[in-house]
């Protein structure tokens, strides 16, 4: 997967403690002000195919995007 140009229509889901995900995700990247978040991309599949979806990841301050993956096709 690949994302094609900038990510739009980005929001907040969770931060800080509301993120089931905080203990592993300071122990594999670090302390950070973390927070989950949800935007829309253009998506590049293996197969060379382009769609629009929405996509989820976290993110920290100084660490940027890190488990990205595409929640649903649009």
């Amino acid at each position: 997967m690949k994302i094609i140009g900038e990510i739009v229509a980005i929001e907040i889901i969770a931060e800080g403690h509301g993120i089931r995900e905080l203990a592993s995700l300071r122990e594999r990247y670090g302390y950070g002000n973390w927070r989950k978040k949800k935007g829309v991309a253009l998506v590049e599949l293996p197969d060379g195919s382009v769609a629009e979806a929405e996509v989820h990841w976290y993110e920290a301050h100084g660490i940027g995007k890190v488990k990205l993956k595409i929640k649903r096709w649009i």
